[in-house]
């Protein structure tokens, strides 16, 4: 008697992927459609798994490039555009055979991607940072300084201390630590990758923390960001304790 395709499919998900191989073989002369349907799609994933993996091993070029640093940490800042919150700096030290799927620039990835990413970086990270610079700070130094400001807090706060930097696009003053900038480096190295979604989802979540205290702006959907409705809400009822006086003065 054969098996039924709900047995089936079970004993793919209980068997290693590493040993489909054995289990394709075994199921492929059923000529019931809806068996040779699902192998076809397993395959296909596979095979999505096996191009992800090139793809991933591709983002850590630099990480193998300079392998003979102990230490290679991504860093990376989210929050330079809006018109409230502050800058975030994300800082994140993978251990050098780490191999994470899906990991790309914090914007090319949605939300729900985001937060899975997160929970595996958090899980699998040798150590990882926040830095911030508050909306007054940006206004006192600008957007840049405040950037690299939020960036050497996060450095600091990391344990064990880089060895080298691997930054996105910038070189940041003040820092003792080999750097090797890197252009759009979120999307070409998965250590910065990762610190591009650590700072992203960082800086969402408070975000939304604030639209719960400041309903009007609607920062919970906009984060920050000069969308109209956020625009609207500033002429209407004014500038928040958030808002960045340098960013919004064409506006109020």
């Amino acid at each position: 008697m054969k098996k039924s395709l709900s047995v089936i499919k079970e004993e793919f998900l209980q068997t290693p992927k590493t040993s489909w191989d054995q289990l394709f073989a075994l199921y492929e002369a059923d000529e019931r459609k809806s068996v040779q349907d699902h192998l076809l799609r397993l395959r296909k994933q596979l095979e999505k798994d096996r191009l992800e993996l090139e793809r991933v091993e591709l983002l850590c070029t630099y990480e193998k490039q300079y392998a003979e640093y102990e230490w290679i940490c991504g860093i990376d800042e989210v929050g330079r555009g809006p018109l409230a919150g502050p800058v975030v700096a994300g800082a994140v030290i993978l251990p050098k055979d780490a191999r994470i799927p899906y990991i790309n620039d914090s914007k090319k990835l949605s939300e729900k991607k985001r937060e899975e990413l997160y929970d595996v970086i958090m899980e699998k990270a040798i150590a990882v940072a926040v830095g911030y610079a508050s909306p007054q700070r940006i206004d006192e130094i600008n957007i840049l300084q405040a950037t690299y400001e939020a960036m050497r807090e996060a450095i600091s706060k990391l344990d064990p201390q880089p060895t080298l930097l691997l930054n996105d696009a910038v070189t940041i003053p003040g820092v003792n630590i080999k750097q090797v900038p890197i252009i759009k480096g979120d999307a070409k190295s998965q250590s910065i990758g990762a610190a591009s979604i650590i700072a992203k989802v960082t800086r969402d979540r408070l975000m939304v923390e604030y639209d719960k205290i400041m309903p009007e702006y609607g920062f919970a959907s906009n984060k920050g960001y000069g969308s109209a409705a956020h625009i609207e809400a500033l002429k209407k009822v004014g500038p928040s304790p958030i808002h960045r006086a340098s960013f919004i003065k064409n506006f109020i």
